[in-house]
Formats: C-alpha cells, sequence, structure tokens
C-alpha cells in the first residue's frame, strides 16, 4: 500500500497537470470505487485549485470548498494522461478535464475508493475523525507523549493510523532500524530520550522517501507514471534472511501487529 511518501509524490506530481483545469466529466466505471453521499456529477463544472494529502489519502482540491479524495490502498494508481486516451480494463474512474487531459484512477484489486466531500462531509466522515496527527509535523514534546502510556509494540503504535498517521510497513521498519529500537518493545518501555531520536528519524526517512519520489516495490507510480528509487535505500524492509548493513551480522524477520518485520536483534534493543 502506498504510504506517506508515496502519496505526497503523487499530490506533487499531480497539482501541476490539473490545477486551473475544470472538471468536465466524471465515469464511474465500477460503482463499488465511490464512495460517500456526494455523487459524481456533483463535481462537474467545478474547478480544480491543487491537490494534497493527509495520512495516506489523496486530496483534489475544488473550488467552492469540496475535494475529491482517493484511498488508493494496495494496487491503486491516479495517473494523468493526454486527450483520446482509453480506459483500461483496470481503470475505474475517468476524469474527463476542460483542457482534454484524462485522469484516471486505476485500481487492480479494487480496493482502492473515491468519494467526492464537502466541509461538512469531510468532517463527519468517522475515518477522517480518528486520524493522528502528522510525523512531518508533530513536534518532538506531543510526539513522544504518544507513546509514553502505550503497553502495545512501538511498531504497532507507529502503524495505527489513529496514533500517528501516514505510516506503513517501509517506513515503519526503516526508522526504528535507524533509531536502533526493536519493533517488538512495548511504547511505554521505550526512554524519552529514544522516542525523540525515533521522532527524527522517522522525519528523516520520509523526507528522503519524498525526495526519491517514493518506494516503488510493486504497483506504485507518480501520476507522471514513474516509479520511485527510495527502495535502492532500504536498509531492512524485505531484507529477510540478508545481513546486516551497520553490523554485517543476519537480521531477523517476526510478525508485529500482523506484518512481517524485519529487524537487526544487534543494533536494534
Amino acid at each position: 500500500m502506498p504510504e506517506l511518501p508515496e502519496v505526497e509524490t503523487i499530490a506533487r506530481t499531480l497539482a501541476p497537470a490539473v490545477s486551473g483545469r475544470i472538471i468536465t466529466s466524471v465515469d464511474v466505471r465500477n460503482p463499488g470505487t465511490w464512495q460517500g453521499a456526494l455523487s459524481p456529477d456533483s463535481l462537474r463544472g467545478r474547478r480544480i485549485i491543487g491537490a494534497g494529502r493527509r495520512a495516506k489519502v489523496l486530496l483534489v482540491h475544488l473550488a467552492g470548498e469540496r475535494a475529491l479524495v482517493f484511498h488508493l490502498k494496495m494496487t491503486g494508481r491516479l495517473l494523468i494522461h493526454p486527450a483520446g486516451t482509453l480506459a483500461g480494463s483496470h481503470t475505474r474512474v475517468v476524469l474527463d478535464l476542460d483542457d482534454g487531459s484524462r485522469l484516471f484512477f486505476d485500481d487492480t484489486r479494487k480496493f482502492g475508493y473515491a468519494r467526492a466531500v464537502n466541509d461538512a462531509e469531510l468532517a463527519a466522515w468517522p475515518f477522517w475523525r480518528t486520524l493522528g496527527p502528522e510525523p512531518l509535523e508533530i513536534g518532538e514534546e506531543a510526539f513522544v507523549a504518544l507513546f509514553r502510556t502505550r503497553g502495545a509494540a512501538i511498531k504497532a503504535l507507529l502503524l495505527n493510523q489513529a496514533v500517528i498517521a501516514g505510516i506503513g510497513n517501509i517506513y515503519a521498519d526503516e526508522s526504528l532500524f535507524r533509531a536502533g529500537i526493536r519493533p517488538d518493545r512495548p511504547g511505554r518501555s521505550v526512554e524519552p530520550n529514544r522516542l525523540a531520536a525515533l521522532r527524527q528519524r522517522l522525519v528523516d526517512v520520509l523526507e528522503e522517501a519524498i525526495a526519491a519520489c517514493g518506494s516503488s516495490i510493486r504497483d506504485y507510480r507518480t501520476a507522471d507514471g514513474d516509479a520511485g528509487s527510495f527502495q535502492k535505500a532500504f536498509k531492512v524492509y524485505g531484507r529477510s534472511g540478508q545481513t546486516c548493513l551497520s553490523c554485517g551480522r543476519k537480521l531477523s524477520t517476526g510478525k508485529v501487529a500482523g506484518r512481517t518485520t524485519v529487524y537487526c536483534p544487534y543494533c536494534q534493543k
């Protein structure tokens, strides 16, 4: 599933292509992909004023206090195409724009979704209301406070979108390795100074991944169709059974919060 850096990259590559354009039609080719009370037709004639992100959700901002929300889930892609491009077999939503360009939401496994929202709909959306703070915005003291009284594994807390938003398996593993913290340690057992260090390592990893346009392992592409390259910098994620790049000993693999977790039992305590 695309995580914060991938969705941020999509927003940044999409915004220049669609800002200022007017939506002329919305074609929902798979009814299950569209959610929420507002209809696709409610977007017709709306001007796009930008694109952004909250957690792992992409937002296409529209004039008149409306937005089009996309959750990519496992295999969703948002790609901008020139006029005349035909929708593919996995295209679930098509937005036609006034310059002839077409924005496709493709999703092989149909787990992703789109929904139109106004301010009231967004405020009432249970998913939106439960999202935790953004890791690139939260300060050190507030970050430490998120974990100091929680008994769940530190990685499970990082993955919990109600605790902190936007982090998935890749960036949880990578930031914990850089901070030298075992992923299965209870959050409340980690010393405040080490939690502060984790916040900084997490910010470092996320910013580096954004600069590399994210991590492309299977389906992820930017809005321009390009792959990311941060996967070339992985220290632990996806390296089960290989040697630690810091100490040279074998990495361990386990399960935390039901997710495959790779870590160094010697470098992470």
